[in-house]
């Protein structure tokens, strides 16, 4: 699902809501996460899963193209835990 599918279910389920109000609710929930990754903290949604960030240390790579080394900076990475209510409806 992509995100304009998602207002639109959004919006065919809230008929009270325009889709404009309905993509202004999606991104401020988007935004909310990013910023929150962003500032080093942590998202739960409880039922759903948990947003976090894992540090990635400095490494040396290479380019797929010319095969020539690369050095690739330390940096922070999003990552997601499914919740067990998510687990346990995937593996029905």
């Amino acid at each position: 699902m992509i995100r304009s599918e998602l207002v639109q279910r959004l919006t065919d389920a809230h008929r009270d809501l325009t889709p404009r109000e309905v993509e202004m609710i999606v991104s401020t929930f988007f935004n909310e996460i990013t910023d929150r990754l962003a500032a080093g903290g942590r998202v739960e949604i409880r039922g759903f899963g948990a947003f976090s960030t894992r540090a990635r240390d400095a490494r040396t790579g290479r380019n797929p193209r010319t095969g020539e080394a690369v050095d690739v900076d330390a940096k922070r990475v999003p990552y997601f835990k499914p919740g067990k209510e998510m687990r346990s409806r995937l593996n029905v």
